[in-house]
């Protein structure tokens, strides 16, 4: 199909999810390299420019031709897209007085195509430090927030928008009604895509890549390793696909024996279970900085499948690998030739890139996103108790036990204690490391966390104390490491928050929540809780659930019950600034 729309990849971590919304308003959309030729683009209707972790005025940031703005498509500016536009167009860029991450309030100044229909104060999702300063000539102010005067800009004659926020996100409600605005408004786009029946064209692709070759698939269990695989045995038969499930002794409670049964149900014909529970924590021992904790498990699995291929004779020429990789995994783990490392995925260390490299790799679902997959999975019929599944990491609890090689104290400031506890997060298209604001109680605003979090600089994340045995002044960082003990601590308190959200419902109003384990207590109970539910699409942005008071003080009584368990904490913090996972 000829797209109507390309997306010019600048390295943001929504690039892809630009596209997607575009397709789920019925317009087939493509994603190209921000520099791509205007020569090569003749034909759009539209181009719209991602955002990205750079400045524009920074060498080696990503350019695009500008001769794209006089080609006579309508062009919209993203973020880093706004800057962009300004900076080649004769505007001024400069960095802002302070970063603007999470949700604000536009208000829009000017009647223009891309705001029709969108009336008084509304709720946006901004991530970026740098801002527009200056609008180029022939361009007028559009929008504005409290802390960016030029939140949207425009010069409608050429059909040129640009916003500095993303409304690609769920969290900026007016969002689709602005790509819509865009599309059929101001680019006359005509609807020509639609999602559903891509099961066909992916068995296909399947059959296609396989050319005659059987597929080995390392399953996990969740709703991507399932989904590609049950693709896999449609596409080539069960005898031609074979399953294993590593554990790797940082699964959840009961996780094992949920996924035999799992496969037996699907009909798997070739599926078994490999213990390589001691050699993982073997190699993890002492590890405590979360990148290194990442790329130990990959190379792990790495070691466990080579060893399973050549037992099961698997290396010859009949035989590749399969994966249930989506595509936020290769974002965040800048996957895309602009974007940057937020956090490295195990399925997209060295040892798989190796894989990749030498052709013998199949990932159906690249370029689909959880919900899509889910999609997927009901029109193959899979059982909605597997579909509705919570996202699980790959690293598995690992990336949920944080680990400390020295003491430290907890800082009292003005709005609260700094646990000197680092946790990874994402803040204008880049990774942050850094410690977390403990406050007391649950803030009255969201917008007050993103305040928070913007106004001092060195955290990314913020939690509310739910309940404690001693005052936060009292609370202390020890080193800690991963070892049995605390994976077990971590494994029970993790299976107590799972059963009382599952029987209580609220399991079902959120989309994930990770429960992590943090080394910070005092010497008889060494260790706290993080409650981290949040509400999201598809992981790429996500918005902190409050859970009822009832719940939430049941879920903590039990809590600190558990040997060694000193505080409740409540991750309040939306993605972004802070990611999903706290590693």
């Amino acid at each position: 199909m000829q797209p109507q729309i390309t997306v010019l990849d600048a390295g943001g971590q929504y690039c892809h999810l630009i596209a997607r919304k575009v397709r789920d308003l019925g317009v087939y959309a493509e994603v190209r390299p921000s520099d791509t030729p205007a020569g090569e683009l003749a034909g759009r209707k539209g181009i719209i420019i991602s955002g990205g972790p750079s400045s524009v005025y920074e060498a080696g940031s990503p350019q695009m031709d500008p001769a794209v703005f006089a080609a006579g498509a309508g062009v919209l500016g993203i973020c880093y897209g706004q800057q962009l536009m300004a900076y080649l167009m004769g505007g001024h860029v400069r960095k802002g007085d302070k970063g603007e991450y999470g949700l604000a309030k536009l208000r829009i100044t000017a009647d223009v195509p891309l705001f029709r229909g969108i009336e008084g104060e509304q709720q946006i999702w901004m991530s970026h430090r740098d801002v527009v300063g200056e609008v180029p000539p022939g361009f007028a102010v559009t929008g504005s927030t409290s802390t960016c005067e030029i939140a949207a800009m425009a010069d409608p004659s050429r059909k040129l928008f640009a916003v500095q926020f993303h409304p690609e996100v769920v969290h900026t409600p007016s969002g689709l009604d602005i790509l819509r605005n865009f599309l059929f408004d101001v680019c006359a786009c005509e609807r020509d895509w639609n999602a559903a029946g891509q099961i066909e064209s992916l068995e296909q692709h399947i059959r296609d890549v396989a050319a005659g070759r059987n597929v080995f698939f390392f399953v996990s269990g969740g709703v991507d390793s399932t989904v590609a695989y049950t693709l896999c045995l449609r596409a080539l038969g069960p005898e031609r696909v074979y399953g294993a499930y590593v554990d790797s002794g940082l699964m959840r409670e009961g996780e094992t024996e949920f996924v035999r049964g799992l496969f037996e149900r699907l009909g798997a014909t070739h599926f078994r279970v490999e213990d390589a529970r001691r050699e993982f924590l073997s190699a993890l021992e002492g590890v405590c900085e979360p990148e290194k904790k990442r790329h130990i498990i990959g190379e792990q699995f790495v070691q466990v499948q080579e060893r399973v291929l050549q037992g099961g004779r698997f290396l010859d020429g009949q035989w590749i690998l399969g994966q249930g990789t989506i595509y936020p995994d290769t974002i965040e783990s800048g996957g895309t030739a602009r974007a940057d490392l937020i956090k490295t995925h195990h399925n997209r260390v060295a040892g798989i890139q190796r894989l990749i490299e030498s052709g013998r790799i199949i990932e159906p679902l690249t370029q689909f996103y959880k919900d899509e997959v889910r999609r997927i999975g009901r029109e193959l019929g899979l059982p909605e108790e597997m579909l509705a599944r919570h996202p699980f990491p790959g690293p598995g609890l690992a990336i949920r036990c944080l680990c400390s090689d020295e003491a430290a104290t907890v800082e009292r400031i003005a709005d609260g204690w700094i646990l000197p506890v680092h946790s990874v997060g994402v803040q204008g298209d880049s990774r942050s490391y850094r410690p977390v604001l403990a406050v007391d109680g649950f803030p009255e605003h969201p917008e007050y966390v993103a305040e928070l979090v913007n106004r001092i600089s060195v955290i990314n994340r913020v939690v509310a104390r739910v309940a404690s045995r001693v005052a936060l002044d009292d609370v202390s960082v020890r080193p800690a490491a991963l070892n049995e003990q605390r994976l077990a601590r971590l494994r029970r308190v993790d299976a107590i928050v799972r059963k009382a959200t599952h029987d209580s419902g609220f399991d079902r109003r959120i989309w994930q929540m990770p429960v992590v384990l943090i080394p910070a207590g005092t010497s008889e109970h060494p260790d706290s809780v993080v409650l981290r539910p949040i509400d999201s699409v598809d992981g790429m942005t996500a918005q902190a659930v409050v859970m009822p008071s009832d719940l939430l003080k049941q879920l903590s009584d039990d809590l600190l019950a558990v040997d060694g368990v000193c505080a409740v904490l409540y991750d309040v913090t939306n993605k972004p600034p802070g990611t999903i996972e706290w590693e």
